[in-house]
């Protein structure tokens, strides 16, 4: 999903200006800074000042926080909001792919549904996928094809270096094209969902904060390299998807690209969803939990399930935004920072705190803007 939305930054610069940049930029250190505190909340130190990891995931945060109240209320909501929001990922996949298939071949009597039918084939495979090590070589692959594609953009808007002038950026803003291009430029970044399994498999935990550190830095610099080359391109033709704007052969080849991603990077979130199923079931029968029968109904279950959202969901686009506006700020900004004052209050120095009231009510406002726009956009629809 980070890829589409690296597509769009171009477009969140024609409307966002000189503050785009800095947003690119802002929204790195955040989401870094909500990725390690939220990892920060699995340790606790034991009698010798030592941290222990006694909690393995965002639901055990949850419960832990929520424990007075109920003991399992915090994990069902973040449960739920994780399902929700990698299901929808899925479905947007599936829906991309057949969008990519039925431009890229404009002369086969194929409907949109039927290509995205066919994409879904290609994934059966993914109701053998049980470990994380198959999907991390998958997502390996999607790596390699998502910098083809950015390689092949800024190689392009390099050739056209001599038609670029800093006169394109927008000083004046319109407030709703504004609160789009934040939206665009954070969830470019998110990635909290998958952080506290990716935590618990590395073979070296400790060098966590470090690799945070280093991947959100090169994302900034590559993302405000791209955004900053096609948008001096194309200007105020920039398109929402900037490989509309591409010449036509280099287009179709891109439009493959992007279906390779696409198809590659659907087992991370389908990989994680079923987890989060497991492991629910793995508390009432542990002997279940390891049935290849029950594996394969819960992953077949899934892979249907996002196939007939796909087919049949209207106006997928706008619903995708107010679903991500609920589920991705919520897991992104309002939960890490809530849960890290809660279990760490005792622990934080008051600037620790003030980062984290203020990363709260950022993305108390970044979610309720989103939720207004997206709704708005809904009701535009419906008439």
């Amino acid at each position: 999903l980070q890829g589409i939305f690296v597509l769009g930054l171009p477009y969140a610069l024609l409307h966002s200006g000189y503050s785009g940049l800095f947003l690119i930029v802002l929204a790195a250190a955040l989401c870094c800074y909500t990725g390690k505190i939220l990892i920060a909340c699995l340790y606790e130190e034991n009698e010798d000042g030592q941290l222990i990891r006694v909690r393995d995931t965002y639901e055990d945060i949850a419960n832990a926080c929520c424990k007075k109240l109920s003991p399992n209320l915090g994990g069902i909501v973040v449960n739920v909001t994780q399902v929700v929001e990698l299901i929808m990922t899925c479905v947007l996949y599936l829906v991309v792919s057949g969008n990519l298939l039925a431009h890229s071949f404009p002369y086969v009597p194929v409907t949109e549904k039927t290509w995205s039918v066919i994409a879904f084939v290609t994934l059966l495979p993914c109701i053998f996928i049980r470990t994380l090590k198959i999907v991390s070589k998958l997502s390996q692959l999607c790596s390699l094809v998502h910098f083809v594609i950015i390689l092949v953009v800024i190689t392009y808007c390099l050739t056209q270096m001599h038609q670029w002038s800093w006169a394109k950026f927008r000083l004046s803003l319109e407030f709703e094209d504004f609160l789009v291009s934040v939206g665009v430029i954070i969830f470019s970044y998110t990635s909290q969902i998958f952080l506290p399994t990716l935590e618990g498999n590395m073979k070296n935990p400790g060098e966590f904060r470090c690799m945070l550190n280093w991947t959100h830095f090169f994302a900034c610099i590559l993302k405000t390299t791209f955004a900053l080359a096609a948008f001096l391109t194309w200007g105020e033709k920039t398109k929402e998807v900037i490989t509309d704007n591409l010449p036509s052969f280099l287009e179709t080849l891109v439009n493959l690209c992007l279906l390779t991603k696409a198809l590659l990077s659907y087992p991370l979130p389908f990989f994680a969803a079923t987890e989060i199923v497991y492991s629910c079931f793995s508390k009432d029968n542990y002997s279940n939990y390891r049935s290849p029968l029950l594996a394969l109904t819960v992953r077949g279950s899934f892979l249907l399930l996002t196939l007939l959202m796909a087919m049949f969901t209207p106006h997928f686009a706008l619903l995708m935004g107010l679903s991500g506006s609920v589920t991705g700020a919520t897991m992104t900004f309002l939960l890490p920072s809530l849960f890290h004052l809660k279990l760490k209050w005792k622990n934080l120095s008051f600037l620790e705190k003030c980062a984290d009231i203020s990363v709260f009510i950022l993305g108390f406002f970044c979610s309720l803007a989103g939720i207004v726009c997206s709704i708005k956009g809904l009701l535009e629809v419906f008439g």
